[in-house]
């Protein structure tokens, strides 16, 4: 655990709600990703559509349209589902390039009545199956905080190093580029570094973001 991120955070959902607030829980906390896949390949449309029909989506609201698919629920069942989603798609051996955002905490999220100034909500770091599936990854991570907390003066670039740290204990880190960290390895430990800083920043602070580029079989490849 890196320094920067706390051990012990009481779980705003386990706290009494002010009156005439929502009660915060992980099912109303606006937690969800977008996902798009590129295939290169003539059969594209049959990659994607049988990776979506692949992936487990137990637990999960997921909405498909033509320029993404919506997934909402609770981290585990999330990444699991990006995880298959991803990882079905680049079997084939055609190059795959995944694009994900994801999201937490968001106060102008359409789907719950998360109000602004909400505070932070405990989760707990997800593991998953490895996929037997490499890639190459460009990540970036965003603690949308714009208020002090504890005393401590906002700062971004506290969490983002942190989190970066994390990627290097877990084996991931390759190096810092223009506007982005590189990733490498199985879609799974990709996916769990990823989720991580995440998940660790928005124990502390209410709205993160995160932007994810996953590349499979690229003709390109070092």
């Amino acid at each position: 655990m890196h320094p920067n991120y706390p051990t012990e955070v009481t779980d705003p959902a386990l706290a009494p709600a002010a009156a005439g607030s929502p009660t915060l829980s992980h099912d109303n906390f606006g937690i969800g990703a977008r996902v798009t896949l590129a295939v290169m390949s003539a059969d594209y449309a049959e990659v994607i559509l049988g990776s979506l029909q692949k992936a487990d989506a137990t637990g999960l609201e997921v909405q498909t349209g033509d320029v993404s698919t919506f997934v909402a629920g609770r981290e585990p069942d999330l990444l699991r589902y990006l995880s298959q989603l991803i990882s079905a798609a680049g079997r084939g051996g055609a190059h795959v390039v995944a694009t994900v955002h994801l999201s937490r905490g968001c106060p102008g999220e359409v789907q719950c009545e998360l109000p602004g100034g909400a505070g932070p909500l405990r989760s707990e770091i997800v593991e998953l199956e490895e996929t037997g599936v490499q890639a190459a990854a460009e990540w970036a991570l965003y603690p949308l905080e714009d208020t002090g907390r504890d005393g401590v003066d906002p700062d971004h670039m506290r969490d983002i190093y942190a989190a970066v740290d994390y990627a290097k204990a877990k084996g991931t880190f390759v190096k810092s580029e223009h506007f982005v960290t590189r990733l490498e390895g199985d879609i799974a430990r990709i996916l769990e570094t990823v989720a991580a800083g995440w998940v660790l920043v928005g124990r502390t602070v209410q709205h993160v973001t995160t932007h994810l580029t996953l590349s499979i079989n690229s003709p390109s490849a070092r």
